[in-house]
């Protein structure tokens, strides 16, 4: 089967399609055929080694970085963090999955999802795909989403209460928006100027195009706000926030997130019944993944870029 495999550290070049024996799944795996994977704005930062915590935070952290993930290079040479697609087999214990179930679902830390047959076990964060979408759309639900309904469900939203998304047009911003409002918040969205648009009909009561206006001048301030990005400067995350507000950010929570095939699940429900889409900029097929990996490190993306594996 075909695989992509991370050389090296270093710019989007160092993948490489190469063939490797198509794996055989344990007792309580599950083996994948999948048909769709994403290029992570994770994924990018742990091909290059930048954390994007900024220039003196990413000093002191690379050296951490390289004892978690390895030295030279990545210990787990394949990448890829979230992915849909069919069973194709199952180990002799499995009892929640059969040949031919369309899934969807997170390989976390443990990567492993540029190739064309995935091992996945059983109790790991694997669930039947949204039957109303396709796997390119389910895909990026099983890492983006996750990520954005367990960030907010820490601030544990009221309805009424004033939400405020801080790069809302990404994949967690998107999910964010739509997660948001479904708890009952009043949400304003921060993004660019070519995604007001697209913001707004995933139901942002408020877009701020944040290359024009700095939401910080303004006397509004929010119950929670969510940075999607990591990249509001401390003092202003307290201007905005009321005295009891919450700040939340990816940053502060990646590595840290338990992540729930029950979460998964949910996310699931959310999408059948349409209160959950995904936001799609760009497909690439496999063959262009080094294509794929550098439009994502230009910051500018909407939503999710999307990998199909055929």
């Amino acid at each position: 089967m075909k695989a992509i495999f991370c050389t090296k550290y270093g710019p989007p070049e160092v993948l490489q399609i190469k063939e490797i024996e198509k794996p055989v799944p344990g007792d309580n795996e599950v083996l994948v055929k999948v048909h769709a994977t994403t290029a992570h704005i994770g994924d990018t930062k742990i091909r290059r080694l930048e954390p994007g915590l900024g220039p003196v935070k990413d000093f002191f952290f690379k050296p951490m970085m390289r004892i978690m993930l390895g030295f030279k290079g990545p210990r787990n040479k394949i990448l890829g963090m979230e992915l849909a697609g069919d069973v194709e087999a199952v180990g002799k214990d499995v009892t929640l999955f059969k040949p031919g179930d369309p899934v969807f679902a997170s390989t976390e830390f443990r990567m492993g999802a540029y190739v064309e047959y995935c091992c996945i076990p059983e109790n790991g964060i694997l669930a039947i795909k949204p039957t109303n979408m396709t796997y390119e759309e389910a895909a990026p639900v099983s890492n983006g989403g996750l990520t954005a309904l367990i960030s907010l469900r820490k601030a544990n939203i009221q309805r009424g209460q004033k939400v405020l998304i801080y790069g809302a047009s990404g994949s967690a911003g998107t999910y964010a928006v739509q997660i948001a409002r479904h708890f009952g918040a009043e949400v304003t969205a921060v993004c660019s100027t070519a995604n007001l648009v697209m913001v707004k009909s995933l139901g942002a009561d408020k877009v701020i195009d944040y290359t024009r206006e700095d939401f910080t001048q303004s006397s509004d301030t929010y119950d929670v706000i969510f940075d999607a990005v990591g990249k509001i400067a401390p003092p202003k995350r307290k201007k905005s926030l009321k005295k009891t507000g919450i700040y939340l950010s990816v940053f502060d929570l990646s590595g840290n997130i338990k992540l729930k095939v029950k979460d998964l699940i949910c996310l699931k429900e959310l999408c059948e019944a349409g209160k959950l889409r995904t936001v799609i900029d760009k497909y690439y097929p496999m063959e262009h993944i080094v294509e794929a990996h550098r439009y994502v490190e230009k910051g500018h993306k909407r939503g999710n870029v999307v990998i199909t594996v055929k």
